[in-house]
């Protein structure tokens, strides 16, 4: 029969934890040593046919909400599972079912937020039965919950390749000032794992924005970041450009800070991302919410955008922990 709770042991200058651990079956050699822990009377616990054990609870519930790259380990300790990413990837979570299989009171399953970016073998969330004994009808309903959504916890590959690089602007083309955009955008692709082909430099001209970006899809990329241009002036046409090549979702404008002024638009299935000023004296703006979720080849709408307006406000904190902040965990 099975232990509800830790048996605790002190060795004074050696040891203090737990001799033995709840849910641990009481074996006949561990009779005298509980003895020697002043225990001749323990408290154990007989199931009936319809309850489960805090571990196979805890193993049920990883097996039901584990999805496309994510993994666990077999071994759970205290009723409680850990969940690692299997590869490197965008961390999405299916929230509605979370928060149903919570709702259910005995079953605690406590994740990162998703839409965030993530290494192969980081931790992304914990589950457990809350009590020693579950009954197996409420592992069913976590069950029968899980395998209505596409995956509970998930980690998405990155789908793209290659991206390319358009700066815009008169005042960077004519060598009037040094351009500042590719400095920051170069790295922050690279450190997906893209290849970037260009900076190819353009002037505010329309007809040779819409060319450079084709140029650019022709040789392969999977997305182009076309940036300056962006706001509202007469000579800002980089909007317009893009909107010449029929893209479709088109969508401009974010309820983001900072970030107003992003464009992001679709042809078929490579991307074209828009980014305004900000991009390139702020270390973290919506590129850095919206492009791991590009990457991973999701199709951003109006109604996606629209949504990263709760937790899209940046603090601009003297010292930068982006994702380690609240931006963009809305």
């Amino acid at each position: 029969m099975v232990l509800p709770h830790d048996i605790t042991e002190i060795r004074p200058g050696e040891f203090k934890g737990a001799a033995f651990r709840k849910g641990h079956i009481i074996r006949p050699e561990d009779v005298s040593h509980l003895k020697r822990l002043g225990k001749d009377h323990i408290y154990v616990l007989e199931m009936e046919p319809d309850e489960a054990h805090e571990d196979e609870a805890a193993l049920r519930l990883a097996r039901a909400v584990a999805g496309e790259g994510v993994t666990f380990s077999e071994e759970v300790r205290e009723g409680k599972v850990t969940f690692t990413a299997a590869r490197e990837g965008l961390f999405k979570v299916d929230t509605e079912a979370l928060y149903r299989i919570n709702l259910l009171g005995e079953i605690a399953l406590t994740t990162r937020h998703g839409n965030f970016w993530v290494k192969k073998g980081e931790k992304l969330a914990g589950g457990r039965a809350i009590p020693l004994v579950v009954k197996k009808g409420l592992l069913e309903e976590v069950e029968r919950i899980a395998s209505e959504s596409p995956g509970v916890l998930r980690v998405l590959p990155r789908k793209m390749e290659r991206a390319g690089l358009v700066i815009t602007g008169n005042e960077v083309y004519y060598g009037r000032i040094k351009d500042a955009f590719a400095p920051v955008m170069i790295p922050k692709l690279e450190a997906y794992g893209l290849s970037v082909s260009g900076p190819v430099f353009v002037p505010d001209d329309r007809a040779r924005i819409r060319e450079a970006i084709e140029g650019l899809l022709a040789e392969g990329v999977d997305l182009v970041l076309v940036t300056g241009g962006m706001s509202v002036d007469p000579d800002d046409v980089t909007r317009l450009a893009i909107a010449d090549l029929g893209p479709e979702p088109f969508t401009y404008g974010a309820p983001v800070l900072p970030g107003n002024m992003f464009l992001v638009a679709y042809l078929g299935e490579k991307a074209l991302l828009g980014v305004p000023a900000c991009g390139m004296y702020h270390g973290v703006t919506i590129l850095d919410l919206v492009l791991p979720r590009v990457l991973a080849g999701e199709v951003l709408t109006r109604k996606e955008i629209a949504a990263l307006g709760h937790g899209g406000y940046c603090l601009h904190c003297k010292e930068c922990r982006f994702p380690v902040c609240p931006f963009g965990r809305g």
